[in-house]
């Protein structure tokens, strides 16, 4: 088996992430370079609180803008999706859940990366924070679960995996949740 390494260097590494740059070859011989971005993985969450669905408003750098979401974020290396998703809970929204539904996987973004995102619902929420992150300003902005379906719907939800979230928990919603 060829190393699919072998023409490839790590261009930058950070945090969570590192830009890998590979050297291929086309058909007719001519050598170019490609980037893709290894990623360990990520996790997003439908916390519902009563009878609403807990989003963020949070500022986004690499769209100078704040956005609506769900909560979301990105594992450490190797750990285990579902103790990342309560971290990620407890981090962003306060919140510890009882109750976790598995709604599947994505990949958010596989045109430049190998990210995949694990799916999640959450209920039975008690307050329990952690520590948010240094560099998240997060605001909780409850919604009723058939506004987050029409702003999804009518385009005012823009956040890809908040609305592949949604539409997961509207398709599989668990009674028992």
């Amino acid at each position: 088996m060829e190393d699919e390494y072998a023409d490839s260097r790590i261009q930058w590494s950070g945090r969570s992430w590192r830009l890998r740059v590979y050297q291929q070859t086309s058909k007719d011989g001519r050598v170019f370079e490609r980037g893709a971005i290894e990623h360990p993985g990520s996790v997003v969450i439908v916390p519902i609180l009563e009878d609403q669905v807990l989003f963020l408003s949070q500022y986004r750098l690499a769209l100078n803008s704040t956005i609506l979401e769900l909560p979301a974020g990105t594992r450490v290396w190797e750990e285990d999706w579902l103790s990342c998703s309560k971290r990620e809970l407890r981090e962003e929204t306060g919140y510890r859940a009882e109750k976790w539904l598995a709604l599947g996987e994505i990949w958010p973004a596989p045109g430049i990366s190998n990210e995949l995102m694990h799916v999640y619902a959450a209920s039975d929420l008690h307050w329990d924070p952690l520590p948010a992150d240094d560099d998240e300003e997060i605001e909780l902005k409850p919604l009723s679960f058939d506004e987050a379906i029409a702003m999804a719907s009518n385009g005012e939800l823009q956040d890809a995996k908040s609305i592949v979230a949604l539409l997961r928990f509207k398709a599989y919603y668990a009674p028992e949740l």
